[in-house]
């Protein structure tokens, strides 16, 4: 930071900021409860000499307090990888079973979603299909923010939901698969090669909701990758120019994070989660029917509270998985 050049690049300027910051917080912290425990030692041990119960349910309570910010702060330990500093890219794809599933495809975007506003972050569509009766059949979406990619990179998989299906006359169970795929949104200086004859681009028109929004011009844009056999796409511009360099920037990211997942040795794994969305597969079960729960097959850690994991309030799985080391 004291180089002459520093502030000429502002993005690399922006990130160190933010690093130092982390740092800077987690020190202060530290010491600042380093502080209270031996101020808290001393009071209970003048607390026991007087026989004040007061003043020793008092203390528990402060180092309880104290419990909570560590934990805070070791998840934050936790998010120091590299690209867990980045915004993130999640795709989501409802699995085979029509308005079901698509239905379960809507019900994780507004889960997402919400838990994004609950954090403060924005968000924006990218790219977005409308199932034909309900829901969607898939669905791109950028979330911006702290350490957006770092709490999200461990929801990649297969999410299984099983309920009484409120399409069906019968009121019989049914069981719904998604996928639900984490990228992070790399720098613009990260050198990522592509080459262009390793790409095929196709444009069509875009499928809005309706209104203002609907294009009439083949302004969306898709782009298949393929030696890697990735395709993204965007359409939430109305200038082709515009969803081609975001499709552009996508691909980059989709590209830096299966390289990354490679260096981590953890492409097999990845690859599996992949492979179908269907049942073997789940990496989280959503049950609202004959029982309430939310288990992760991961980590084992359960809510018998859906509703609100589905409002949102995920992230004591969030938490669970990044505590759970491969």
């Amino acid at each position: 930071m004291l180089e002459a050049d520093f502030w000429q690049d502002k993005s690399n300027s922006q990130k160190i900021i933010k690093e130092k910051k982390l740092f800077e917080d987690l020190i202060n912290s530290y010491t600042q409860s380093n502080n209270q425990i031996k101020d808290l030692n001393d009071l209970y041990d003048l607390a026991l000499e007087e026989n004040n119960i007061e003043i020793q349910n008092e203390v528990g309570q402060k180092i309880s307090d104290l419990m909570s910010i560590a934990k805070k702060n070791e998840i934050k330990c936790f998010l120091s990888n590299e690209a867990d500093l980045l915004d993130s890219y999640i795709e989501i794809h409802a699995g085979a079973g029509g308005t079901e599933s698509q239905d379960w495809a809507d019900m994780l975007r507004r889960m997402y979603l919400k838990w994004s506003d609950n954090k403060k972050y924005k968000f924006q569509i990218v790219s977005e299909h409308k199932g034909d009766e309900a829901g969607i059949k898939s669905t791109t979406f950028k979330i911006e923010g702290d350490h957006v990619f770092g709490w999200l990179k461990k929801e990649s998989g297969i999410h299984r939901l099983v309920r009484i299906s409120p399409f069906d006359s019968g009121a019989r169970r049914h069981t719904s698969f998604a996928s639900v795929w984490v990228y992070p949104v790399v720098d613009e200086n990260i050198n990522i090669e592509i080459l262009e004859k390793d790409l095929r681009i196709d444009t069509y028109r875009s499928s809005g909701a309706g209104g203002q929004h609907v294009n009439t011009t083949d302004s969306a844009v898709r782009i298949t990758h393929l030696p890697s056999k990735i395709v993204v796409q965007c359409q939430n511009e109305r200038s082709q120019h515009k969803n081609k360099e975001t499709c552009m920037n996508m691909l980059k990211a989709r590209l830096y994070d299966f390289e990354m997942k490679k260096k981590e040795e953890k492409n097999q794994n990845t690859e599996a989660l992949k492979s179908e969305i269907g049942w073997g597969h789940q990496i989280r079960s959503y049950i609202l029917q004959p029982y309430r729960l939310v288990k992760d097959n991961r980590t084992n850690h359960e809510s018998t509270n859906p509703d609100k994991i589905l409002n949102g309030e995920i992230d004591e799985f969030l938490e669970q998985s990044l505590y759970q080391v491969k």
